[in-house]
Order: structure tokens, then sequence, then C-alpha cells
């Protein structure tokens, strides 16, 4: 739970922005015109905070505990979860800002920031508290890697054309052995992600649980199966294939080998996404899964193109 009044006493905000799309640049620059004059600091990661210059603070994330009131993050989901896993430590809140495709897990679009922005900065919002999932490497009885996720954890196959074998245990009891492309091991936050493309579930957001969703699996019978956050997933890589990987929300990535194990269990720490009063998770979904579907580059027809 975000405690409101520590809030009120820190008089910086941060902003984490994907500095890979152009609009980007132009909004941050809006945002810290509008957030100066009003006595805010604003503190940046300190790559991006060297490019913008003068009107913020190039900080690194992990200095910000005590200083940072919430953090806005301007990108699209992939941009949040980057942020989310880099802030989780501190505790500090996220306010998302979607300049991307889905925006799923952003609250506000560019064109509603400025109106709804100052009940942010007077404590008039929705905590929408997260799980998240930490993931370790096993190799000959040590730790060689390990990391956390906001959406999934992901034991596949890379770009070669041989199936990966995996066995899973949960908490020192056998499930399944799985041929096909992999596992993915999912929070309810992810289950409307890469977990629901291969054909998982959707799982509310406060449910405490993890969801194991096998990748193509070669068999008849293979299906999703929820596991209480209390518990620990344990995957052991039986026979690899040339390339299978572990990944963390798509963006993190650590090459396996045989025998290697990996430990899935609930994560210390939990993200905290700022919400507008009246927000309502099924409300997005119903939204946002009506407006899915790929999307063509301006101007490209398709398959619609005529000779």
């Amino acid at each position: 739970m975000v405690d409101r009044r520590s809030l009120e006493l820190k008089d910086a905000i941060g902003i984490i922005p994907n500095l890979g799309k152009d609009e980007t640049w132009e909004f941050a620059r809006e945002l810290i015109e509008w957030l100066k004059p009003r006595g805010f600091e604003v503190y940046m990661p300190s790559c991006a905070g060297m490019a913008f210059g003068a009107g913020c603070q190039a900080v690194p994330v992990d200095r910000w505990r005590d200083r940072v009131r919430f953090a806005i993050v301007l990108g699209g989901d992939g941009t949040l979860l980057g942020a989310a896993r880099a802030l989780a430590p501190s505790g500090i809140p996220i306010l998302g800002v979607n300049l991307g495709h889905f925006g799923f897990l952003t609250e506000l679009e560019t064109s509603n920031v400025f109106e709804h922005l100052p009940a942010f900065l007077s404590g008039d919002f929705i905590e929408d508290e997260r799980l998240m999932l930490s993931a370790a490497v096993i190799r000959k009885g040590e730790v060689v890697y390990s990391g956390r996720a906001l959406n999934e954890a992901c034991v596949a196959r890379g770009h070669y054309g041989r199936l990966t074998v995996l066995s899973m245990r949960v908490s020192g009891k056998d499930v399944d052995a799985y041929e096909g492309d992999g596992i993915i091991i999912s929070t309810p936050t992810g289950s409307t992600a890469y977990s629901l493309s291969a054909g998982g579930p959707i799982v509310a957001p406060e449910i405490d649980a993890f969801l194991v969703t096998p990748i193509c699996p070669h068999t008849l019978y293979s299906r999703s199966v929820m596991v209480p956050g209390s518990e620990t997933c344990e995957i052991e890589v039986v026979l690899p294939s040339q390339s299978t990987m572990l990944s963390l929300d798509g963006q993190e990535f650590y090459s396996l080998e045989k025998n290697d194990m990996i430990m899935i269990r609930k994560s210390e720490f939990k993200v905290m996404l700022l919400r507008r009063k009246g927000w309502s998770f099924y409300d997005v979904l119903r939204k946002k899964m009506k407006e899915g579907g790929a999307r063509l580059p301006q101007g490209d027809a398709g398959l619609s193109a005529k000779p």
C-alpha cells in the first residue's frame, strides 16, 4: 500500500521515457515544462537525463527511493515492464502513459495526461498492486543467473527446429514432462500477454497465483495449470534444443544447458500501478481486447492491397 502522506513530502517526479520513439522526446519536454513551475524536480535515469540535459536531473534509478513521489513511464507496455523491474526494489509507484501500440498496463494517453495529472499529484488515485516473480538458474549446484519479471518467465527453444524437453515440478512434486517449444510461467498480469497467445486463460490481477502454460506441446492433453503463489515452480532442462533460453518479460535472456534447473517463485517485491478513480480491470480487458490485433505500418494496405 502506498503511504500517501510520505508521497506528499517528496518533491520530485521521475520520468522514464522510451527514447526510441521520436514522439516521446517532445512529450517528455512538455511534461517537464508543466511540472517545473509547479515546484517539482524531475528525475530521469542517467542515460535519459544526460540526453535531455537542462530541465531534469540525471539520477540512477536505484537512488530514487527517498526522493521520487512516483514515476511517469512514457512508452508502451514494454517500456513499463522494464521500468517495473528497475523500480520494484524501491517501491516507487508507476503511472504509465501510453505511447505504444496496445497499452494494456498503462493508465493514461498523451491526450489526457494534463487533465488527470493534478489528481495523481494530490494523492487522488487507486492503487493497483501487482505481484512479480523471481527466477534463478541453478547449474551444477550454483546459482548462475537470477532476475525478476512482472509478466512472465519463459523457458523455450530458440530459432532452431528441434523441440526441447522440459520436466516440471511444483515444490518438489512431479507435474509433467513437456516436449514442445517450451513453458511459460506467468503472473496474473502476464496472463493477458504471451500466455494468452499460447492458449492460457485470463487471470484477474489480484489473484495470488502463477499460470503454467506449455508452448506448442507435442501432445493432445497438455493444458495450462494454475499454481498457488506460495509454491515454487521447478523446471529442469532434460533435452535442450541448440538455443534453449530463459527469458524474463521478453526483455532479459539467459542461455540454458542440459540439466539446468530453473527455480521460479513469487518475488519479495511488488509493483504498484497508479489508476484513476473508477478504474476496473474488466473495463480495460473489454476495451483493449476489442482493439487487439496486428497493426500494419501507416500506408501499408497489406492483404487488402489491390494490384
